[in-house]
């Protein structure tokens, strides 16, 4: 586990494959099944959906605050790796998948870059610590929540099933 005041990683093994992992994820469409955050994503463009460059919307709801985002796809390589940023520029979330001993090891990252530090300050001012620790415990409570989402939505499909169906 790797954990800093900007960023955080975690892990989880999976009984599926890396394929099926990658199908499942780079799905936006169904990010509501599993983040706690993200209750919706749509492509703004279904032409490009799913590939490196493509933007998508999430619609985001915690108590008192809703709001929505649009992010771009930054590393989209089947089996691997599945990665977006906010606004294309301000925080970076994304999956990796590496085989594992019957199965896949997921891993969920996310990372507050600087030009998103920087629009936070701009933004709030002097609130502006108080909302970028907010979001980052926000961060660090839903990724083991999206994990383990993930892999029982993963391991509930059969063998040969299609996660997509």
């Amino acid at each position: 586990m790797k954990t800093s005041t900007r960023q955080h990683q975690e892990s989880v093994t999976v009984q599926a494959s890396a394929e099926t992992l990658y199908d499942l994820v780079s799905d936006v469409t169904r990010t509501g099944e599993w983040s706690p955050v993200c209750t919706s994503c749509w492509w703004d463009d279904e032409a490009s959906a799913g590939q490196a460059g493509a933007w998508f919307t999430g619609r985001n709801e915690i108590p008192g605050r809703t709001w929505e985002t649009r992010s771009q796809v930054v590393a989209a390589e089947r089996a691997r790796e599945f990665v977006w940023v906010v606004g294309g520029r301000f925080v970076r979330w994304g999956f990796t998948m590496t085989p594992a001993d019957n199965g896949t090891t997921l891993t969920e990252s996310w990372e507050f870059l600087p030009e998103g530090i920087a629009m936070f300050r701009e933004k709030y001012g002097d609130d502006a610590d108080a909302q970028i620790t907010e979001r980052t415990q926000q961060a660090l409570d839903g990724i083991p929540k999206t994990l383990a989402a993930i892999k029982r939505i993963a391991e509930s499909v059969p063998a040969d099933g299609d996660v997509r169906a």
